[in-house]
């Protein structure tokens, strides 16, 4: 099994036991379940951690040394992936263990207008997070008559990979990003017990 995969696997697990233990197993509430607030914030720890080291310790660094690119492509041209495809990758894969734990990445200033706000949560949550990165923004939300608990965190470019990628590319509405900056959101959702 390659590495991408391994990496994919286990974050899957990882998102699949966090989300399990908060939300009771299968919605059961019991005496020691963790407050959902709680278990988005666990999610996305792990989340930001594997993305992070993915993204300066595997994409920057092979890079860095000529040996592959990272691309939008990458399954057509056995490229690394994007640390964006990378967050798409194992959100897919996290969705077929069958925990109803979904995350992506929005943004005011999207490259993909997939990943536009979608919704006038998402839209406040990133204005929010725009103003004051250091606080998640929170909420309950109904979508399709089910409910869900969301959170956005703010997402920064942790790494001059992720600065030269938004600004080089030419769908970017913003070519002036730096180290550290805001770049968007990342949006977790996780079913809300009735």
């Amino acid at each position: 099994m390659s590495s991408r995969k391994w990496l994919a696997g286990g974050l899957s697990i990882a998102l699949c036991v966090t989300v399990g233990w908060g939300t009771g197993f299968a919605g059961k509430e019991s005496a020691g379940s963790v407050p959902l607030e709680t278990v988005v914030d666990y999610i996305h720890a792990v989340l930001e951690s594997d993305r992070t080291f993915y993204t300066v310790h595997v994409v920057e660094r092979m890079q860095r040394r000529g040996v592959i690119e990272s691309s939008e492509k990458w399954r057509e041209i056995s490229a690394l992936p994007l640390p964006a495809q990378f967050v798409e990758e194992s959100s897919r894969l996290a969705s077929m263990t069958g925990v109803e734990v979904k995350y992506r990445l929005i943004s005011s200033n999207p490259i993909s207008k997939l990943n536009a706000p979608a919704t006038e949560f998402e839209r406040k949550a990133l204005e929010a997070v725009m103003a004051h990165p250091e606080q998640p923004y929170k909420g309950a939300v109904t979508e399709g008559g089910a409910r869900y608990f969301q959170a956005v965190y703010a997402d920064l470019a942790v790494s001059p990979v992720c600065v030269t990628c938004h600004n080089a590319d030419p769908r970017s509405s913003k070519h002036d990003y730096k180290l550290r900056d805001v770049l968007g959101g990342v949006l977790i959702s996780i079913p809300a017990p009735e």
